[in-house]
């Protein structure tokens, strides 16, 4: 895993998700790739995508939160 990788995998998991991929190009796509394409593949999306699915996950929450302080400023008598 390089350091410029924002989210930090466990080996594992890192490995379940390479398969994954690899599985998807195979059913999807007709393809077979390798581990090395699958991991560069994730790489990138780490990278490159997985901190807008972040910051949407976390604004998604802070509306929510703030939605729930709202309810509980209605509990006022």
């Amino acid at each position: 895993m390089t350091t410029k990788e924002k989210f930090v995998l466990t080996k594992e998991k890192r490995q379940e998700m390479v398969s994954a991929i690899k599985l998807y190009f195979k059913k999807e796509r007709d393809e077979e790739i390798g581990d090395l394409a699958a991991g560069l593949l994730l790489s990138f999306i780490i990278d490159k995508l997985a901190p807008e699915f972040y910051n949407q996950g976390v604004f998604d929450s802070y509306k929510y939160m703030g939605d729930r302080i709202d309810d509980l400023l209605s509990l006022q008598k």
